[in-house]
């Protein structure tokens, strides 16, 4: 494969120090002449030395690249972090790479099964798609789906690294039963994380700071022409501002790969020119405007984050108030907030036993060729029956009826 340089220059990738873990740092300077010369600091050189130089060789080589100097300070990488942090200093270093051949170094985990689109999303754990060591144990702590993250949570300098990254982490990371999600970056540079990360089948992808149905068409499109596996890549725009809620139908109707709507209360708010505060009040309108919509479309409604980790009772108050908005779901960035999260979205027992009780009356009712449903001295509209059988339907998934 041919690899040009051009006004090569000693380029970096990566981290190490003292509060690192599984990073590394890669100081790369290529060459004209004198083959590969690499010098490698480890905690595990003892164990690992040989390895990391071998697949060193064996990255560079997958990228062209046959006469350089490396300095490599490694923290507990694992290989598909070695192999990103590589390819992002040879890319910094001005080579020219042809392709991206290097992933294939990298044994593929299997693809898990295709995500449903109405599948559980109570929580989603936001994970810095530029710090690799979140990823390896974030299946352990239980959410429903895990959110390489690309934008926010990314420092500008990092971003053609961190999609690397991300890009890597798909192809060798086994999350479990956890769906899989990316956020992009805001247009039009969330075309180039699409470019990275679209051939690895991530089962999501969110999309920052959607205002027009139209974004969510381009997203859609570029999907299509990049993705490799025949399974759906579902959508979940992120609403962000004043205009983006008022669009907000528009925008869950724009494919049917959109799954769920969800909104980013701090830019929203950033928007308006309001305080964020931990009761919502100030965001009511646009949360609920935004429930209406996904509903009307067909798709889920999914609530922003809570911000404060320590604050585990705010966070029960908000994650049952937006239940009973009709949130079916919320984001969270940190694993000590995914149990309460789950329960604040649970149905009690209480709401359960009731919902088992109208159901079976229903079904009762309907085998004996009756018309009216009845439960003790109430009659029981259709409406009500369907607004059961959903709170049924939901608690099976959760799992909350192997105890009746």
């Amino acid at each position: 494969m041919a690899t040009e340089t051009k006004t090569a220059q000693i380029a970096e990738a990566g981290h190490w120090g003292k509060d690192v873990r599984s990073d590394l740092h890669v100081s790369l300077e290529p060459r004209d002449s004198g083959g590969l010369e690499i010098a490698l600091q480890s905690r595990v050189a003892a164990y690992y030395g040989d390895s990391i130089v071998a697949q060193t060789r064996e990255v560079l080589s997958a990228l062209g690249v046959e006469h350089a100097q490396l300095s490599i300070h490694d923290e507990g990488a694992l290989p598909f972090v070695i192999a990103a942090r590589i390819e992002a200093a040879v890319s910094r270093a001005g080579c020219k790479i042809a392709d991206k051949s290097a992933r294939a170094t990298l044994e593929k985990v299997a693809l898990p099964r295709a995500s449903g689109r109405d599948r559980l999303r109570r929580s989603r754990l936001y994970l810095p798609g530029s710090e690799p060591k979140y990823f390896i144990n974030a299946a352990l702590h239980g959410p429903d789906a895990i959110i390489l993250d690309l934008e926010d949570s990314v420092h500008p300098g990092e971003k053609d690294a961190a999609r690397i990254l991300v890009r890597n982490t798909l192809r060798a990371v086994d999350f479990g039963a956890c769906e899989r999600m990316v956020r992009i970056n805001q247009l039009p540079l969330g075309l180039e994380d699409l470019a990275e990360v679209i051939p690895e089948a991530p089962d999501l992808v969110l999309i920052p700071k959607v205002e027009h149905a139209d974004q969510v068409v381009e997203v859609d499109h570029v999907i299509a022409e990049l993705k490799a596996a025949q399974r759906s890549i579902w959508l979940m725009p992120i609403l962000e501002s004043a205009l983006g809620i008022e669009n907000a139908f528009a925008i869950a109707m724009a494919s049917p790969n959109v799954a769920a709507l969800t909104i980013g209360l701090e830019d929203y708010t950033a928007d308006m020119g309001v305080a964020k505060t931990s009761e919502g009040r100030e965001s009511l309108y646009a949360r609920t405007r935004l429930v209406n919509a996904a509903r009307a479309a067909g798709v889920q409604a999914i609530d922003s984050v809570f911000g404060d980790v320590g604050d585990m009772d705010g966070l029960r108050r908000w994650g049952e108030s937006s239940r009973a908005l009709g949130f079916e779901g919320m984001g969270c960035i940190h694993p000590s907030q995914i149990r309460v999260i789950h329960e604040a979205f649970a149905p009690s027992q209480s709401e359960l036993e009731k919902a088992l009780k109208i159901v079976a009356a229903f079904e009762d009712a309907q085998a004996h060729g009756l018309g009216v449903v009845s439960l003790g001295s109430k009659m029981i509209d259709a409406p009500v029956v369907e607004r059961a059988r959903k709170l049924v339907e939901r608690a099976r998934k959760i799992g909350n009826l192997d105890q009746h």
